[in-house]
């Protein structure tokens, strides 16, 4: 049975770093809002007994599985996307919550007091978190990411083992999206991690991620998603 993808169809968002995985692997899934509309995927927010949160959610089978980073726990080994020991697992897991809290940390930056809020507004709030962001944070995200490729004992081209990690294709997304919000402060953050730059060119290579980069499944960014770019916060 294909996968079942559950996400909002018209933005990148959190679903991407699922959707990534899935392309790389050239796994059958079905983008189901995309398809069908959000109906469906709204009504899934209320299935008992275990409801998802929030979309992204993934059905495999009976299985329902909320949260970007434990639907690809669960994908891993069955994409051939992580490590076979009990270590690579946890510490690729470790990797992808960490990129999750650069990515809610993107968010923030434009929206810092409410979501339910329009960044107008809010705008004098996001303009001083957005400056912590750019100056501290990014830098401070990609450096570790770099220290870790660094230290990875099987070599710097990967960030755990001598493989592609579904945690590779999240750091890809990271960067696609800061560079898009920040181009200016991603820049600059970037100039001092070569290694970062060097695994976000290797996954764009990827024959099945080259083509679904090329193709009209992957969604531009835009400013309803999770990166959005209003020049005045980049500094």
């Amino acid at each position: 049975m294909a996968y079942e993808l559950h996400y909002w169809p018209l933005i990148q968002g959190r679903g991407e770093f699922v959707r990534l995985a899935l392309e790389e692997a050239g796994a059958a899934y079905v983008d189901v809002a995309r398809e069908d509309g959000i109906d469906g995927m709204m009504a899934g927010l209320d299935a008992p007994p275990r409801p998802p949160f929030a979309p992204p959610y993934l059905r495999d089978g009976d299985l329902v599985i909320g949260q970007t980073a434990a639907i690809l726990l669960h994908l891993g080994p069955r994409l051939g996307l992580v490590g076979e020991s009990e270590a690579d697992r946890i510490w690729t897991h470790q990797i992808q919550l960490t990129i999750a809290d650069a990515v809610a940390e993107a968010h923030d930056s434009h929206h810092p007091i409410a979501s339910a809020l329009y960044y107008e507004e809010q705008r004098v709030e996001a303009a001083r978190r957005a400056e912590d962001f750019r100056e501290n944070r990014i830098p401070k995200f990609l450096d570790w990411l770099e220290r870790v490729l660094a230290a990875n004992p099987a070599g710097p081209r990967h960030l755990v083992g001598d493989r592609l990690s579904y945690a590779d294709l999240s750091l890809f997304q990271l960067v696609e999206g800061l560079a898009y919000a920040f181009p200016r402060a991603t820049e600059r953050a970037l100039g001092a991690t070569p290694k970062v730059v060097a695994l976000h060119r290797l996954v764009a290579s990827r024959p099945r991620i080259a083509a679904y980069l090329a193709s009209d499944r992957r969604v531009p960014f835009n400013q309803q998603g999770i990166f959005r770019r209003y020049p005045e916060l980049d500094g």
